[in-house]
């Protein structure tokens, strides 16, 4: 049994696609197909349901996953050590973030890490799907770690160190007939057209599930992938924001206001994955992390 056959058969697992896998991996589908089958043959045992439609993992490829990844981290853990006590740290990390995010300066850190570890390769991919989506691959172990914006409910699986937290507030148009008042709640809002993050967004879930506790499910008429979008369209009149408190100054067009009744929070964590001790590279940077949010 080789590594890379293990390494094509959780591609095709998390994937459940031949042809996703293979691109993945960039290498060539028959290649991929081919390895598969030897490993099959070599387990005596089918780990995938084929169809025309579909791929699946069969009950000994659900068993045989988590050992397959183990495996494979086992491998590189030992390449790794043997290659830093020459050269110096070296491995991989995979970050996933958020776009315009200001409470850690994530570009500088990682540029810092790099220089003091040039031999670890850093990729970082921003979300345009959300907490929701980034959590899932880290739990899946497509991310290594992640700044996420999530609910503590939602953190299942992860183990997190907060960052930061905000206040949530309304943002409405300067002519809107509740812009008048030093303070809103939610119930006076309800009913309204809302602009807000796409769904999967951490904050976006938090207020969904607010109105939802009221009985007043809302409805939102614009979506945005960014959360510093979100005042152009309230000042023209698209609708109402309710909106972690992270800028402090006030758009053009637009007031804000003190959300209450209830009051809510806005927590930013950065995740790994729970019950998997980070690799050497990661916890090289989680220590920096560290260090740089106290300097």
């Amino acid at each position: 049994m080789e590594t890379r056959q293990l390494e094509y058969f959780v591609a095709v697992a998390e994937e459940l696609s031949f042809t996703k896998a293979a691109q993945r991996l960039y290498a060539v589908q028959s290649t991929v197909s081919a390895a598969i089958k030897s490993l099959e043959a070599e387990l005596g045992t089918t780990l995938f349901d084929r169809s025309t439609r579909k791929v699946a993992l069969s009950a000994a490829g659900s068993a045989f996953l988590p050992e397959a990844k183990a495996a494979i981290e086992a491998v590189d853990r030992a390449m790794a050590v043997a290659q830093e006590a020459a050269t110096g740290l070296r491995g991989s990390i995979r970050v996933g973030t958020m776009t315009n995010i200001s409470v850690i300066d994530l570009p500088g850190l990682l540029g810092a890490f790099h220089k003091r570890y040039p031999l670890v390769d850093i990729h970082v991919t921003v979300s345009t799907t959300g907490s929701t989506g980034m959590a899932d691959d880290v739990r899946s172990g497509r991310l290594d770690v992640a700044l996420l914006g999530l609910p503590e409910s939602d953190l299942v699986g992860l183990t997190t160190r907060g960052l930061a937290s905000w206040r949530y507030v309304a943002l409405l148009p300067e002519g809107h007939k509740l812009a008048r008042r030093s303070k809103v709640s939610l119930r006076d809002l309800a009913g309204e057209s809302f602009v807000d993050t796409s769904a999967g967004f951490g904050n976006r879930i938090c207020v969904d599930r607010a109105f939802d506790a009221m009985g007043a499910p809302r409805r939102v008429g614009v979506e945005v992938a960014d959360m510093s979008s979100v005042p152009a369209y309230v000042r023209a009149g698209l609708g109402v924001a309710v909106i972690p408190d992270v800028r402090p100054d006030v758009e053009p067009g637009t007031v804000r206001l003190p959300l209450v009744a209830p009051e809510m929070t806005w927590l930013m964590t950065i995740a790994t994955l729970a019950g998997k001790p980070p690799s050497r590279a990661l916890q090289t940077l989680l220590d920096l992390l560290d260090t740089w949010s106290t300097t």
